[in-house]
């Protein structure tokens, strides 16, 4: 059975972190930093917040290109997609990371 590690395999507290908030660099298990992501847990008094920040990049020299520009052009905006892929372990960890991290964070 896996368990949860400490460190974590794949999450990692950046120095981000600042006053009620709590900040996570989780690696995708693919090792392109392209589809890695930040996740940040922050604390008021009423309420407890899971903000997931990634950067999503554009392939323009791909097929799709025609259908970006004509998006953009009709909504003002291009639809994109990202993954992350984590083993077992790095998924385990990452649901830990964060129930750890939601309680630390009521305690800021």
């Amino acid at each position: 059975m896996v368990k949860y590690q400490k460190p974590a395999e794949g999450v990692l507290k950046t120095d981000a972190s600042w006053g009620n908030s709590l900040v996570y660099h989780v690696r995708c298990d693919c090792g392109d930093e392209y589809c890695s992501h930040e996740v940040e847990i922050e604390a008021d008094k009423m309420h407890i917040q899971v903000h997931t920040h990634l950067i999503v990049h554009t392939r323009w020299s791909g097929k799709g290109r025609w259908k970006q520009i004509w998006q953009i052009l009709t909504k003002g905006y291009a639809e994109m997609q990202s993954t992350i892929v984590m083993k077992e372990q790095t998924a385990l960890n990452y649901a830990e990371t964060i129930k750890v991290a939601i309680i630390q964070s009521k305690k800021l």
